[in-house]
């Protein structure tokens, strides 16, 4: 596999000015942009049942290897002027750009081509809203504590107490 870099006249495949993959040539090795790694750059390399991330971060070289089953799916991010699509994981840094463009059939013929690709559904961000906030309020919490069940209750009954008149002085 060749690697195109800047010193060949072309752009890298990951630069931030185009970012083109072609999902039929997979694996594929490519820099991406990556603001907490040094040089603000990190490698990755795709393939069709995993994903490995390789960056530095304070000196520190870390390779990462995600299966593609643990990405959540295939979106497509940004505005109208250029939009991303985008390989998406439960922790942003993980998440992998795939493609860069702002012809919107493109983007859609991409979308679905790396959706059934990688076996991923294809979400739509702008439309998924935040999930409601859970109500405090809860009819169990008011219960006693699991360990304290285990407990038995004891019965309130009256204790014999035994009293004497009598007092006795000792020499």
């Amino acid at each position: 596999m060749r690697r195109q870099t800047a010193t060949c006249g072309a752009n890298p495949a990951g630069s931030s000015r185009s970012l083109r993959l072609d999902p039929l040539s997979l694996p594929v090795r490519f820099d991406a942009h990556d603001p907490r790694a040094d040089g603000y750059t990190r490698q990755i390399e795709l393939h069709r049942e995993r994903v490995v991330l390789r960056r530095a971060v304070r000196g520190m070289q870390m390779a990462i290897n995600v299966r593609v089953s643990d990405f959540t799916g295939v979106a497509l991010r940004g505005n109208d002027e250029a939009q991303t699509l985008v390989l998406v994981h439960r922790d942003p840094s993980l998440s992998v750009p795939l493609l860069v463009s702002a012809d919107g059939d493109e983007l859609n013929e991409a979308w679905a081509i790396w959706s059934e690709l990688f076996a991923l559904p294809q979400l739509d961000e702008g439309a998924r809203k935040p999930a409601p906030r859970r109500r405090r309020c809860n009819a169990i919490r008011a219960r006693r504590p699991k360990f304290l069940m285990r407990r038995r209750v004891a019965m309130t009954r009256e204790l014999p107490v035994h009293r004497e008149r009598e007092i006795i002085a000792r020499n």
